[in-house]
């Protein structure tokens, strides 16, 4: 009799359970902060501007610096998190993210906030993978893609936290008291994370290697990579996240106030728009997967496909300004990058070992910032070339997206064929477990 994907319990599952949502909900909340922080910029790029006295190329820079430290250490932290566990690896982050938001505050100087916001990277950087880690280890392997969809969520409420809230702060006491204040969020989760946040189910501590030198790092890498998932999840993840976290992380606002003429009110609740389809369609992608493993592939293509129509669309207008109701379906569609990139994570899951997954989950991460920090700087350099021409800026989206789509098609093949025999593995494992 065949069984479902979905219903394979695997040897050594975790349990889940109400304990299980506790702990993760614990890691979770330092993602959660760690994205009002990662954020924060983004409803503040004006006024960073005119703090700093910088133009496009310069601001861009905030947030292509925070991203290559990002996608720089997600192979370091996987490894990390594989060798130390999530709790140790979240301490840090958190200290790291509050120490920059923090810093950023108090910038007396634009070379003063790049150095805050690099550190900021590093800090957040650790958040997302020891997350996954965290579900892995508390609940069992057909919850992942609900689970990491709805880390997804939390996060995605972050930002929304950054639209909402910090960008009234923001206005409305200044500059140093709004990120000062928020930095305490920061302290808040990292003595939660010390106090209560356990790596493992207790019986369930993973078997300890004796190898962990240099040779053990370069194995580990290697594995993951080898493995068509690992670089098809990479390419999803590339492909699929980067518009929407380009829109929401800097140019968004900018794009709606000064090319489409709408006032900062509205630019922000479009933004925040995003943010709320964002959370409406990660739920929705969530239960399909879990439903119907076979629809990641077609989830991702059919978003950056709807991604790149509405895109060409609003560019193209040949009126001065692209009408409302096609940035509001604009901002619904960008809402489904954060989901389709979580995809990514779904086929490199399946295709490494639990002892490779925090390497895996780094490799996978680092596509869509890198990605992102491509388009951020592309962008700004445009801007300045052309006299602020978004149109011609926002162009470079869809380079990247072709890229993205070539090499998915190109992995698609070998990425089915191996996970396959990895599912007809693990289901004859099942078999012969002992009761």
């Amino acid at each position: 009799m065949s069984i479902p994907a979905r219903d394979v319990t695997l040897p050594g599952d975790p349990p889940g359970g109400r304990r299980a949502v506790v702990v993760w909900s614990i890691g979770v909340a330092v993602y959660f902060v760690a994205v009002i922080f990662r954020t924060s910029l983004g409803v503040a790029g004006l006024d960073a501007a005119d703090r700093f006295h910088v133009g496009a190329s310069a601001l861009s820079t905030f947030s292509i610096l925070q991203l290559l430290v990002y996608a720089g250490m997600q192979i370091p932290v996987g490894l990390l998190v594989d060798r130390l566990g999530t709790k140790k690896v979240l301490s840090i982050g958190a200290l790291l993210f509050t120490a920059g938001q923090l810093g950023f505050a108090f910038s007396p100087t634009y070379g003063a906030a790049l150095a805050s916001r690099a550190l900021l990277g590093c800090g957040d950087a650790m958040t997302f993978i020891s997350v996954l880690r965290l579900g892995t280890r508390w609940f069992p392997a057909r919850r992942g893609p609900m689970v990491a969809q709805l880390a997804g969520l939390v996060g995605m409420a972050g930002n929304l936290v950054s639209t909402l809230v910090l960008a009234r702060l923001l206005h409305g006491i200044g500059w140093t008291p709004a990120f000062a204040g928020s930095a305490l969020a920061g302290a808040v989760v990292l003595v939660l994370t010390l106090l209560f946040l356990k790596d493992h189910p207790e019986g369930m501590e993973p078997e300890p290697s004796a190898h962990r030198g240099a040779a053990y790092v370069r194995g580990q890498i290697a594995a993951a990579w080898r493995e068509p998932g690992t670089r098809l999840g990479l390419w999803v993840h590339f492909t699929t996240q980067f518009p929407a976290m380009v829109f929401l992380l800097l140019w968004g606002l900018p794009f709606l106030v000064e090319a489409q003429g709408l006032s900062r009110a509205t630019a922000g609740e479009l933004l925040t728009l995003v943010v709320l389809s964002n959370m409406a369609i990660g739920l929705v992608y969530g239960q399909i997967v879990a439903r119907h493993h076979a629809a990641r592939l077609p989830l991702a293509l059919g978003t950056v496909g709807a991604t790149a129509l509405l895109w060409a669309a609003t560019l193209a207008y040949p009126g001065r300004h692209a009408p409302m109701w096609l940035l509001l379906v604009l901002c619904v569609v960008l809402g489904a990058c954060g989901p389709a990139s979580m995809l990514g994570f779904d086929f490199a899951r399946p295709a490494n070992p639990p002892e490779r997954q925090g390497t895996a989950s780094g490799i996978t991460n680092m596509g869509g910032f890198i990605a992102s920090m491509t388009t951020l700087l592309a962008i700004g350099v445009l801007l300045d070339a052309t006299g602020d021409d978004y149109t011609v800026a926002f162009c470079s989206v869809f380079v990247l997206q072709a890229l993205g789509v070539s090499q998915i098609l190109r992995l698609r093949g070998r990425a089915a064929r191996r996970e396959r025999e990895r599912l007809i593995s693990s289901r004859i494992e099942t078999v012969h477990v002992p009761a």
